[in-house]
Formats: C-alpha cells, sequence, structure tokens
C-alpha cells in the first residue's frame, strides 16, 4: 500500500493526501512540485529515480489506511545524483 507522507522531504512544504503538488519516486520519496522542478530536476537524490503525481488516498479509505504521521526531512545540500543524472532520461539513468 502506498505511503502518503504529508510534508515535502527537502522544504518541509504540507502536502495534505488532497494535494496535487506532491510527487513521489518509485520508493515513495515524496517533494512537492516545485522543489522536484527547481531543485532536484527530477531526480530523487535518494535513489536517483524520477518522479510522477502522487495518487489521492479516496477519502473512505482514509480511516482504515491513515498517512503516515511522522514527517520525513532531508533538505538537499549537495547530491551527486542530482550532478550525474540531471541530464538522463529517469527510465535510462
Amino acid at each position: 500500500m502506498l505511503e502518503i507522507r504529508l510534508n515535502c522531504e527537502n522544504c518541509d512544504k504540507s502536502l495534505p493526501n488532497e494535494c496535487d503538488a506532491a510527487m513521489i519516486c518509485s520508493y515513495e520519496c515524496t517533494f512537492c512540485t516545485d522543489c522536484v522542478a527547481s531543485v532536484l530536476e527530477n531526480v530523487c537524490p535518494n535513489c536517483g529515480g524520477g518522479f510522477e503525481k502522487r495518487p489521492t488516498r479516496p477519502k473512505a479509505a482514509l480511516e482504515k489506511h491513515p498517512p503516515r504521521k511522522d514527517k520525513v526531512l532531508k533538505p538537499i545540500i549537495e547530491n551527486s545524483y542530482l550532478k550525474k543524472n540531471c541530464s538522463i532520461n529517469p527510465r535510462e539513468r
């Protein structure tokens, strides 16, 4: 089941379940659209993969499967994945 993280791991922007600005990689690392575009250049700093829009969990399912309560926060300072992979298509990394 998809883990719904409620904040951007870089800037700590709030990303509630119904937010359209949440992006995830295949490992569910979660960042806002602004950080993905301007800081990360579509490269996950944790795994090197690309990002896709995070789906919204239906309201009826939130009670049984709520979003993650604790924050994941790892601001980007310097990352070799970004420099090495920003010009390579995510499917070819």
